[in-house]
């Protein structure tokens, strides 16, 4: 059966054979808001039509009955959602599935994923996830902790670049070891929104789920809402409405770059969950306002892109470096606000 969550914390996903179980404790302050659009906030990749169909199915209760779609919540409610998918043996279905392999030997594989790809199968996501692809190319691979094949660690949905993936139980032990130490090291390359004042700077604060949007993190001032982490920043170049920065990161909490630019008002540029889909700098002349949408268009993701990875190789036991260079969505769109930039005065 599915798991209760505590207030303030994620659902969980059940492990029974052909239903993702959902509940969670509305929070006391929570304003009435409608169930279909309070569930669409805590659950990734479930759709308006998905959350109404279950709710004409009676699978959606409140306060363990059965409730309709408009049902509107309200504080102290305690919400359950049951979804039909496909059996759990499925999900881990090899696909044939091209892959960017950077580096591979007897130990492990650099993959340069591509944005739009899921790391690893879960609601909504069942299949051309990187693990399905993996499958395929490597007959078995080691188990993490939380028996997914090979992750050492995950990059987003839609952002690119270098994750490393084990290919036996001792890089996984060791890999694993590094990133929870810290002594692995991993840049990124972002556009964000504004001038970004300082040329270089750090962001530290206390990352955990936003209380009411399940789907985005926000950054606490102390450790009882979320878990410490700390980015390091500097600037690249500076583009007038928009800056290309470098992130290096000493933690790696979920949506870790995407909410601390965020909380420094410097949201990354269409990150659609965090409003960077929005023009949130820049003029209000209708060409201005085009200009910007052709680059969303060009850039229909977060302009994220996991550049270096570097970490100690388990069994060689030296310092190893990869790079994957940016993709041609976010060279395009950088290309067109470097031009821009040329042409206008700020």
């Amino acid at each position: 059966m599915g798991k209760e969550t505590k207030p303030h914390s994620e659902a969980e996903i059940s492990d029974d054979q052909f239903y993702d179980h959902y509940s969670f404790h509305a929070d006391p302050g929570q304003e009435p808001l409608r169930v279909d659009k309070f569930l669409m906030n805590r659950i990734e990749n479930a759709t308006r039509n998905k959350i109404q169909l279950a709710a004409k199915s009676g699978a959606i209760q409140v306060n363990k009955s059965p409730v309709k779609s408009n049902y509107r919540v309200k504080g102290g409610d305690y919400v359950k959602v049951v979804f039909s998918y496909p059996p759990h043996e499925n999900l881990l279905v090899p696909e044939a599935i091209d892959l960017d392999i950077v580096y591979e030997d007897d130990d492990l594989i650099v993959v340069n994923k591509k944005a739009g790809m899921v790391v690893h199968p879960g609601h909504g996501n069942y299949s051309g996830t990187l693990i399905n692809a993996l499958l395929y190319h490597f007959e078995k691979l080691p188990l993490n902790s939380s028996n997914r094949p090979g992750l050492v660690h995950r990059i987003d949905k839609d952002t690119s670049g270098l994750l490393v993936v084990a290919k036996t139980d001792q890089s996984m032990t060791n890999l694993s070891q590094q990133f929870q130490e810290k002594t692995s090291s991993r840049k990124y390359i972002a556009l964000v929104w504004g001038d970004v004042k300082e040329d270089h700077d750090t962001i530290e604060g206390y990352i955990g789920r936003h209380p009411q949007n399940r789907l985005q993190m926000t950054v606490f001032p102390d450790a009882d809402s979320g878990k410490k982490a700390i980015t390091h920043y500097s600037v690249i170049e500076r583009l007038g409405y928009v800056t290309l920065i470098e992130c290096r990161l000493e933690t790696g909490r979920t949506h870790q770059i995407r909410a601390h630019m965020k909380s420094i008002g410097h949201t990354l540029f269409n990150d659609v969950r965090y409003g960077g889909d929005s023009i949130l700098k820049g003029t209000t002349f209708t060409k201005y306002k085009q200009f910007v949408q052709n680059c969303f268009a060009l850039l229909p993701r977060q302009a994220l892109h996991a550049k270096t990875l570097g970490f100690e190789h388990p069994s060689q036991k030296k310092w190893v470096n990869f790079e994957a260079p940016l993709p041609d969505d976010m060279k395009s769109t950088i290309d067109k606000w470097r031009n821009y930039a040329q042409h206008k005065h700020f």
